[in-house]
């Protein structure tokens, strides 16, 4: 079963600096169908304008994972991290017994980016922050695992999360498959390109939410740009 969700239906907010969807309840956004893909807790969808961002404040027990699409965001914690964060990149918080951050652009054009929460599989860990480059190359035509918490995946960004979270980046006409475990679930959402799932037509920026199905054939429509996330 994969149910689509319209970037347009999506909720939001639109402030002087920051243009959010949200494809599940957040903030003021409030929808009781819309709560949580299994451990899938978040999936905003940000536009951050020039010389802006998220000044300092705090979280507990949630994996969050920012995925830039465009631009960049300079992080930095109570921990002492410091670090940007690129187009393409991945960089994850366990925010564990607690870190207080902010994340800024600084660049001169808009930074776009997912922010991604996802429960943890245990509560009260130490804190942490990490940052790595994911060249678009290397996922050309197939899907990478870019952040993580399963055995195996030792090449990612580790999560304590039972979870993944995947990118690929596909020309058009190209496909790539991916194979969910049995009782497992996926959301996906093209940040750049049309593409179809299964049969299913997603828009750019259109949320997948998909159960029940054990492979993921994507298409690009267009050249895209693709990001998944699988959780129990």
């Amino acid at each position: 079963m994969i149910e689509r969700r319209a970037f347009e239906e999506l909720g939001g907010a639109n402030y002087d600096w920051l243009d959010t969807k949200h494809h599940f309840s957040f903030a003021d956004y409030y929808d009781p169908n819309r709560m949580s893909w299994g451990a899938l807790r978040v999936w905003n969808d940000d536009e951050i304008a020039p010389g802006t961002g998220f000044p300092p404040h705090p979280h507990a027990d949630m994996e969050i994972i920012t995925y830039v699409r465009q631009g960049a965001v300079t992080h930095q914690d109570s921990l002492g991290n410091k670090g940007r964060t690129e187009a393409g990149d991945v960089q994850v918080m366990s925010a564990g017994t607690g870190i207080r951050h902010s994340e800024y652009n600084l660049e001169p054009e808009t930074t776009t980016l997912f922010q991604i929460w996802i429960q943890p599989t245990s509560r009260g860990q130490k804190p942490g922050w990490g940052t790595k480059p994911f060249p678009k190359h290397d996922r050309s035509g197939r899907f990478v695992t870019l952040a993580s918490g399963i055995d195996g995946d030792t090449d990612a960004l580790p999560i304590r999360a039972d979870a993944r979270l995947l990118g690929a980046t596909l020309k058009a006409g190209e496909t790539a498959e991916y194979r969910l475990a049995e009782g497992r679930r996926a959301y996906l959402v093209s940040a750049t390109g049309g593409i179809d799932v299964n049969g299913v037509r997603l828009a750019p920026r259109d949320g997948a939410a998909i159960q029940e199905e054990r492979v993921l054939r994507v298409t690009a429509i267009d050249d895209a740009e693709i990001v998944v996330v699988d959780v129990t």
